[in-house]
């Protein structure tokens, strides 16, 4: 199974780990959506910026 991520809210002014990660996840432009195997190591770096993006299955 596979997982679309789309970055709904800007990261500007979160920390720079929360920075790092929602570019560690491939996402640089609001709006942007990327997609990604489901798996732990993905799962955590999306909780970790829950409040940033918007996720959906595939």
């Amino acid at each position: 199974m596979q997982l679309k991520v789309k970055l709904v809210k800007s990261p500007i002014g979160c920390p720079k780990d929360q920075k790092d990660t929602v570019r560690a996840l491939g996402l640089r432009k609001l709006g942007q959506e990327v997609i990604k195997e489901d798996n732990a190591p993905i799962r955590g770096q999306i909780f970790k910026v829950k409040h940033l993006v918007c996720v959906e299955e595939v």
